[in-house]
């Protein structure tokens, strides 16, 4: 049975502007109406171990844009995210301390979800630090 919860970075005036509450720039590049960080959940949930006994998770990114938009340039804030199983790069990679890209950057369509799997021994926060609204 695994625990589910909802991540998203938003500013700490409750808007999705510059200034996430995590210290981070924020940034949203918009293009279109209702499209904006809160368009993208990030839910992650402890999955079986690995044989070795490490423990797994499995985060899905799911588009939730109510008006239809498309989202690329996904980035997630991330700490120092690493994994004991391997994960595809064009589904999730770090780039950097504290920013992994989702997708490769590519589109993610409204209602559209990327799911990849991870293990360690902690669950890491992930949160959505910049998308671009497409």
């Amino acid at each position: 049975m695994g625990l589910r919860w909802k991540l998203y970075q938003s500013g700490s005036d409750g808007s999705d502007g510059p200034g996430g509450s995590d210290g981070s720039s924020g940034s949203v590049k918009r293009i279109g109406l209702g499209c904006s960080k809160s368009s993208i959940n990030v839910f992650q949930g402890q999955t079986a171990p690995l044989p070795s006994g490490i423990p797994t998770y499995t985060a899905t990114v799911e588009n939730i844009c109510v008006t239809g938009c498309t989202i690329s340039n996904i980035h997630l804030s991330c700490g120092w995210f690493s994994s004991a199983r391997s994960i595809n790069p064009r589904v999730f990679r770090r780039l950097s301390y504290n920013d992994c890209l989702v997708n490769d950057g590519q589109p993610l369509g409204p209602g559209q979800t990327i799911t990849f799997q991870y293990a360690n021994t902690f669950s890491y926060p992930l949160a959505v630090s910049s998308i671009t609204c497409i």
